[in-house]
């Protein structure tokens, strides 16, 4: 087994990291060596590194590089263009690409977390749909469930088809416990998304517990 997906979102603040660190105690259950990585992150915390870096690595099967895990951290948490462009760095797809083949040649499963939503700005003419389509990876898509969640996935969708994108799985969120009429939300999005839901996170529920609520993309049900 030798996978690598792209962890999209339907907006900032969603869970996305929550649902990749998720997959990885799932993976890392069923006995696969499987590491995440964030290419592109904005803020830093006081031990020098993006929480969401700290969080990745510590679902991760073993603690590789920093360099190697996130090729790119902005000091402030702003949208990642514009602290790029306040640090005078250019985000490039080299460095993340030869980052990618380095974990994929230690692990059997490799999660790329985007940043934000699908087509939050890397730079003046690149986005992070672009960063998936560059790394010609199938994405798996977290929606945030509350309301609004379903305009947000729906034109998701229009994006990831647009480019070419393959949706290889999506799993929903839980991030408002309050929905109302959360079920059929949750099944017109199984109507309208052509890929299978690997499951859905409850509220309040740590990363490790929550992997037991996923089925791993490509199983068998």
């Amino acid at each position: 087994m030798k996978h690598a997906y792209f962890i999209a979102g339907t907006d900032t603040g969603i869970g996305k990291t929550h649902a990749a660190c998720a997959l990885l105690h799932a993976y890392r259950q069923h006995g696969v060596c499987a590491v995440g990585m964030k290419p592109v992150a904005a803020g830093i915390e006081a031990n020098g590194e993006n929480e969401d870096v700290t969080l990745l690595r510590e679902a991760s099967s073993f603690a590789a590089e920093t360099a190697l895990i996130n090729p790119y951290c902005f000091r402030e948490p702003i949208a990642p263009h514009i602290a790029a462009a306040d640090e005078g760095v250019t985000v490039d797809l080299p460095p993340i690409r030869d980052a990618l083949a380095a974990l994929q040649a230690t692990s059997e499963v490799v999660l790329v977390e985007g940043v934000g939503g699908l087509l939050v700005p890397l730079g003046e003419d690149f986005n992070a749909a672009d960063l998936a389509v560059a790394l010609a990876l199938p994405v798996i898509l977290v929606v945030g469930m509350r309301l609004g969640c379903l305009n947000h996935a729906l034109l998701t969708l229009e994006a990831l088809q647009s480019r070419g994108l393959t949706l290889a799985g999506w799993i929903g969120n839980r991030v408002d416990p309050q929905m109302r009429r959360f079920a059929e939300n949750l099944a017109t999005l199984e109507r309208r998304l052509p890929a299978p839901l690997l499951g859905v996170l409850p509220h309040g529920m740590g990363s490790a517990e929550a992997a037991r609520h996923l089925s791993l993309p490509g199983a068998r049900p």
